[in-house]
């Protein structure tokens, strides 16, 4: 058995191969290419038939996995920590460093390192459809913060007026009324109206109570900050208006395709699941029923107790 350690990294990747013995057999340095990828598996190739090498990676998933996993290699993908808990004293790091220290864990841990098999097409796209949905969310919520952290500075008013900024009427609210003067000058029924074109379902008895807290008291500032803390407010909100329909897209096509799965009605049936945790949970675990069969991991999935650490950043 031979031991390759494939350190990846966006534009080369460093491989170092060693035999069952521990001694160090070959290296090798190819770029993120067709043809440096080519060239590697022609590499080991070389060094001995690819079912007789185990590779040992910090990642599983992207294009170099892709381009492995269908020349046939056997994949084995461990966590970044592994690695870094294994460097000498000095922390001296280098990815020719790393590759040997993956060939090592690898010879050392062959017996507890889980093959990776490539996900069947339904956990691909929902696993992909769930993980590109919450970067959405999360730059969604960047945004968010920003226009909190403006509006605090010119037009605190607006805080109160809505249950949360990331909704359709608030923004457009937001763009009718970008200052507070302009809200203050407009009256009940406008507000009505610009509410119930933005979706509001209770504009009629929502727009009084805007009203009246527009026109109370509140803290005022100069005519600069107003200027410019209103033109950054109508970027961002035009930037956080179309991640709404965005999103909302994601939500109605995750269930859809969650559903379509053997096992959906498994982890929608585990406590605390519900709608959004369940789709999610799946694809993280993927197809293999053995990983999720033992009770703690059905625990952790059900969110009673944690997923152990190892497991979690390889999903």
């Amino acid at each position: 058995m031979w031991f390759a350690g494939i350190d990846w990294a966006d534009r080369h990747h460093d491989t170092v191969v060693i035999d069952e013995a521990g001694r160090k057999v070959a290296q090798l340095r190819v770029e993120h290419n067709p043809e440096g990828l080519k060239k590697l598996v022609s590499f080991l190739r070389e060094i001995a038939p690819l079912d007789q090498i185990a590779c040992i990676l910090e990642t599983n998933h992207g294009l170099l996995i892709t381009a492995l996993l269908e020349a046939g290699l056997a994949l084995y993908p461990v966590t970044p920590k592994t690695i870094d808990r294994k460097r000498a004293a000095s922390g001296a790091k280098t990815d020719l460093i790393d590759a040997y220290l993956l060939a090592k864990h690898g010879r050392a841990e062959w017996t507890d390192l889980r093959r990776l098999d490539p996900d069947s097409p339904t956990i691909a796209e929902l696993k992909a459809l769930t993980r590109d949905q919450e970067s959405l969310v999360q730059s969604q919520t960047r945004l968010v913060n920003q226009l909190t952290a403006c509006l605090k500075v010119y037009y605190p008013a607006a805080l109160q007026l809505f249950s949360k900024l990331q909704q359709k009427a608030t923004l457009v609210f937001l763009q009718t009324y970008p200052t507070p003067q302009a809200a203050q000058a407009a009256t009940v029924e406008q507000f009505t109206m610009v509410l119930k074109q933005a979706g509001h379902t209770t504009a009629q008895k929502v727009a009084p109570k805007i009203y009246e807290t527009l026109h109370q008291p509140h803290l005022s500032a100069d005519a600069v900050t107003i200027k410019t803390k209103a033109r950054l407010m109508l970027a961002l909100v035009a930037q956080l208006l179309p991640r709404l329909p965005q999103i909302a897209a994601y939500d109605k096509e995750i269930p859809e395709l969650f559903l379509t799965h053997a096992d959906s009605q498994i982890f929608a049936s585990l406590p605390g699941a519900g709608k959004r945790l369940a789709p999610r949970r799946l694809p993280e675990w993927g197809d293999d029923r053995k990983r999720y069969a033992d009770r703690s991991l059905i625990q952790a999935l059900a969110g009673t107790s944690p997923v152990p650490e190892d497991q979690r950043q390889l999903c």
